[in-house]
């Protein structure tokens, strides 16, 4: 088959795309009209997509207002929602409402790490113990030899994981307003080239990363140590505002929490929530986020009781949201609007963004939990969730 048209100098450009796209129709038959419509400057998109074609046009709705409690994130925010299901952005409006009344969501940021887990190998088990005392001696110059590759990242500590002859560092580092799997990447390469240029006795093997960073997949290692941000939204809920808005009971809420619980405890779920990843991609495609990251930030915990007085407590703990406000995707036109709507596209911004993440997750959890309860389920995707 013919190969896609490309050049070495100005291949994101107007014209670029158009021999893309004619090519694409000579070879298939199939006229990218809507896909080559678009308000992007293809100039930008360098260090973002290769073969640049045309766009794909996802639908933005608003869902909100959503009021906040934050540490970072204070006041009341219009969300944005890249999505092609309906339903979606009116439901979390319904929970963006019951919080808002309720008071706000109050959330917290309270842990933050991305790792790289470089693996290194030896004679045996005792070679190895002695290679991660020696690790620890000298983590300092380490660390010294990370952080000269980036002016904003830090590594922060070095853990130690053993299997038979077999020893992995997972280097945590802080990232500043990036994601920064490069950044940090580039860094515990720097810091391993530094130990394999330093440690006194033979290295059988090493290799920068074999799987225990678990990058864009799952973990329950990222779970309980934090991969990104590790984020709490929570709320208290009155007892006549559920009923009201709702049209169902705390005590009803509460004891669906606990089938759902069973339901994914039998399941082996990574998630015992009702669909963060829901809320969580609608935003990650409006801001500009790495989608894929979704695998990591999509598991989650939820908690509820109910008060002495009668009220609703929920909360929903994100131990692994990947979030950027700089670097990426973030800085591209409709995705950079989105993040300003938020006041998410300055400096020092990330933590805010992460809460507005996480507050956005749990109204959309309280919101198709009471649906459900309420048996408003089915007809609300009737209503508004069919393309007639």
């Amino acid at each position: 088959m013919a190969k896609i048209p490309r050049t070495k100098s100005n291949d994101h450009s107007a014209q670029m795309s158009q021999t893309r796209r004619d090519f694409i129709e000579a070879q298939t038959g199939v006229a990218l009209t809507h896909t080559g419509h678009y308000s992007v400057p293809e100039e930008t998109l360098e260090g973002n997509i290769e073969n640049f074609t045309g766009v794909a046009q996802i639908p933005v709705g608003f869902a909100g207002p959503m009021n906040i409690n934050g540490e970072h994130a204070n006041g009341e925010f219009y969300v944005p929602m890249a999505t092609t299901e309906g339903t979606l952005v009116a439901s979390y409006s319904r929970g963006m409402r019951l919080t808002r009344e309720a008071g706000g969501v109050t959330t917290t940021v309270i842990d933050d790490a991305m790792q790289r887990a470089p693996m290194f190998a030896f004679k045996d088990a005792r070679e190895a113990l002695a290679f991660g005392s020696w690790v620890k001696q000298h983590f300092s110059s380490i660390k010294a030899a990370c952080n000269a590759t980036t002016s904003v990242g830090r590594l922060r500590d070095i853990e130690q994981h053993a299997v038979s002859k077999l020893r992995w560092l997972r280097f945590n580092f802080t990232c500043g307003d990036a994601a920064g799997q490069n950044m940090v990447s580039k860094a515990t390469k720097a810091g391993c080239e530094w130990i394999m240029a330093n440690y006194p006795a033979p290295i059988d093997h090493f290799v920068l990363a074999a799987n225990l960073d678990t990058d864009k997949k799952h973990s329950h290692l990222n779970s309980l140590h934090t991969r990104g941000k590790r984020v709490v939204a929570e709320v208290t809920l009155p007892r006549q505002l559920v009923t009201d808005i709702m049209h169902c009971t705390p005590e009803a809420l509460y004891k669906q929490r606990q089938y759902s619980n069973m339901g994914a405890m039998m399941a082996g779920s990574v998630s015992n929530g009702a669909h963060f990843a829901n809320g969580i991609t609608a935003l990650f495609i409006a801001c500009g986020q790495d989608v894929a990251n979704v695998a990591e930030s999509s598991a989650g915990f939820t908690f509820a009781e109910i008060t002495p007085q009668g009220d609703y407590y929920f909360s929903v703990t994100i131990p692994s949201l990947i979030v950027a406000t700089y670097g990426g995707g973030t800085g591209l036109a409709t995705q950079n609007e989105c993040l300003n709507v938020l006041g998410c596209s300055g400096k020092g911004s990330v933590n805010k963004f992460a809460e507005i993440v996480a507050a956005t997750v749990l109204c959309g959890d309280l919101s198709l939990g009471s649906a459900v309860v309420s048996d408003e389920w089915v007809s609300s995707h009737e209503r508004l969730g069919r393309n007639r």
